[in-house]
């Protein structure tokens, strides 16, 4: 099993490498990487357990972002949770850099406005064919 300072590495290594332009538009986001979410979070999104959530973008996204830059905004953060992911990698065939890779484009995909439901049906066009990365 990963530990929190191998997961973070891995991480990072995996936000970069991202396409250039994906991790420009990009550079104001904190990844944050924790255990699980807490108990806010969970009941904010009605979770069963803390393992049923991999990942989770928290801020403004680029669609919702005022057109003038306002003061006192937190940044944008995507929350990686470390135990749900590797849960979640254990029962798969994908590797753990790849499952990374799938939660943080889907978070991101929040950051530039997309639904989940636009980004299930990216993994729908994928799973055709049809070339986009998938999500979780």
């Amino acid at each position: 099993m990963s530990d929190i300072d191998t997961f973070t590495a891995i991480a990072a290594q995996v936000y970069r490498e991202l396409p250039a332009e994906f991790r420009r538009l990009t550079q104001d986001i904190e990844l944050r990487i924790e255990d699980v979410p807490d108990e806010e979070t969970c009941e904010m999104m009605k979770l069963s357990h803390p393992f049923d959530l991999l990942g989770l973008f928290q801020g403004v996204g680029l669609r919702d972002a005022p057109a003038a830059e306002y003061t006192g905004l937190m940044p944008n953060k995507i929350w990686l949770f470390r135990l749900p992911i590797l849960a979640f990698q254990a029962d798969g065939e994908d590797s753990l850099e790849d499952v990374i890779r799938h939660v943080l484009i889907h978070e991101i995909g929040h950051h530039f406005g997309l639904s989940d439901d636009d980004m299930y049906a990216i993994d729908d066009a994928d799973d055709e064919g049809e070339g986009q990365p998938t999500t979780h």
